[in-house]
């Protein structure tokens, strides 16, 4: 069954001061690594009072460029830019599927195809929750989860492997 994906995950927008982030905490566009290479720590913090707010298991995503197709998978509690879409998933959805379910090239090329704008195209947030999805029954999203989880970890662990012998 196909269904939107406003019915698996919705924005959040609480906000967080500034004051309470830090590098590791604060995640913007410039900070997440293209084709979904996660974060790295943030240079500076923002000038403004309030950020934001994402919470651990939050799906990351910028919404400047989605052609660049950054994305993370939230570890941590923290502050990002309005720039960063911050979803959620309801309790339908399991959150780590929401964040594969994104990742997919499929997610990225409509989120391009909808986006506004030319020399800084940014997505739609609407045509974005129409985005369609499958269906699939909550034990079904955590076994994929799951899956895909442990490949990811295997390729991690093999990229340290490969890093300790090139140095």
């Amino acid at each position: 069954m196909i269904s939107k994906l406003s019915d698996l995950c919705y924005f959040a927008y609480a906000r967080v001061p500034v004051a309470d982030l830090d590098l590791k905490t604060y995640i913007s566009t410039e900070n997440m690594l293209p084709n979904r290479g996660g974060v790295t720590y943030a240079t500076r913090l923002p000038t403004v009072f309030q950020v934001q707010a994402y919470r651990t298991t939050d799906v990351l995503v910028s919404n400047i460029r989605p052609y660049f197709r950054k994305i993370w998978f939230a570890d941590r509690e923290g502050g990002c830019s309005n720039d960063v879409l911050v979803m959620r998933a309801r309790k339908n959805c399991n959150p780590r599927f929401l964040y594969y379910l994104l990742s997919s090239d499929n997610f990225f090329d409509y989120a391009t195809t909808t986006a506004k704008g030319t020399k800084m195209p940014r997505g739609d947030k609407e045509a974005i929750m129409q985005y369609e999805v499958p269906i699939l029954p909550l034990a079904i999203q955590i076994r994929i989860a799951n899956v895909l989880s442990t490949l990811d970890n295997k390729i991690d662990i093999n990229k340290a492997i490969n890093h300790c012998l090139a140095v």
